[in-house]
């Protein structure tokens, strides 16, 4: 099992510790080694980027891997909170330079990237996502009403290496289940309920989410217990059907308005007293935020215009970046429709 790391960029001296962990992960994936020099050159980029354009306050790199129709490969996720980009289109142009550079980095991270996104807004940072596959030319365009595109970020509490918090999907022919758990604390133990969790969901799925959360209650009673909610995209129905309990927040977002779904009181493996599932409307535009309490939960889409048509990979990143509660682990899942890629967890 490979884990997503994180890494903190904050001076020159970070770029050779950011090429080793993308190299390292890159073989432990499998790549070539004409992709993991790719991987390393692009890395570099993003590392000396966060270095030059935020003023010294340097920025994050988030290494998550993932597998898509049976391919690996790697999303890279750069997030600084400096001065943003103007002009995008222009930063992308080969030979542009805001310092005196060559001015090869967003364009060269475009050119090795296999998907690349960016989101950046003046005076509150910038984003970028480059995913990686193993094997390239990957058919990620290929793209039916009927998958979905997914992104996550799920990392532990800074200094600890085991995440209390997880999640999950398994995709049937005419929907998606998703799994978030949330052990409770933080460290191995937390992390050992919310693998359990994982293992449970990924044994008895498909079945309903009020079904699948029952299950994983009574499976997790040898465990400290864990907030764990269970949501079903059905894509015929056009429905979500949605069960949680504990601290856990799930919102679906369309029409630049946005639904809370209702989580009950308990803690499953401890006690949950009623496990209830509920049905929300699932419309083209819709967009699915599944999140545990190490995000803060006053944000919203509406202050980010232009973040809801972005890959699911770099919502989640935004949101990571500026509501993370540094006490806690944290994961947030984001799902919208078209393509598929799956995150390893």
């Amino acid at each position: 099992m490979i884990f997503p790391q994180h890494l903190r960029v904050e001076d020159a001296s970070h770029s050779g510790a950011a090429r080793r962990l993308v190299a390292s992960l890159c073989r432990e994936l499998g790549f070539n080694e004409v992709h993991i020099g790719e991987a390393a050159l692009l890395v570099t980029e993003l590392a000396t980027n966060l270095v030059k354009h935020t003023a010294g306050a340097g920025g994050d790199l988030i290494f998550c891997p993932l597998e898509e129709g049976g391919t690996t490969g790697l999303d890279i996720i750069s997030l600084d909170q400096g001065p943003g980009i103007v002009n995008i289109g222009e930063s992308l142009r080969d030979g542009h330079s805001t310092t005196g550079s060559l001015g090869g980095g967003l364009g060269a991270i475009l050119r090795l990237s296999s998907v690349f996104d960016i989101f950046s807004v003046p005076g509150q940072g910038t984003a970028v996502l480059s995913r990686l596959w193993k094997n390239l030319p990957h058919p990620s365009s290929l793209k039916s009403p009927s998958t979905l595109t997914v992104g996550a970020v799920c990392l532990p509490v800074s200094g600890e290496q085991a995440c209390g918090d997880a999640w999950a999907m398994k995709t049937g022919c005419d929907s998606t289940l998703f799994m978030l758990a949330d052990g409770l604390g933080h460290g191995p133990d937390a992390a050992a309920a919310s693998n359990l969790a994982v293992a449970i969901f990924e044994k008895y799925a498909p079945r309903s989410p009020e079904a699948l959360l029952s299950l994983i209650h009574a499976g997790l009673r040898s465990t400290r217990g864990a907030a764990v909610a269970v949501a079903e995209v059905a894509f015929k129905e056009r429905i979500v059907r949605f069960t949680g309990v504990g601290n856990l927040s799930g919102l679906i977002f369309s029409g630049g308005t946005s639904r809370q779904m209702v989580s009950s009181n308990g803690t499953a493996g401890v006690e949950a007293r009623t496990i209830l599932e509920f049905t929300y409307p699932w419309p083209e535009d819709a967009l699915l935020v599944l999140h545990s309490d190490g995000i803060a939960t006053h944000w919203s889409l509406a202050d980010y215009p232009g973040l809801a048509i972005k890959h699911p990979s770099l919502i989640a990143g935004v949101l990571f970046r500026d509501y993370q509660r540094l006490r806690d682990d944290s994961a947030v899942v984001v799902v919208k429709a078209g393509g598929r890629a799956v995150g390893l967890t």
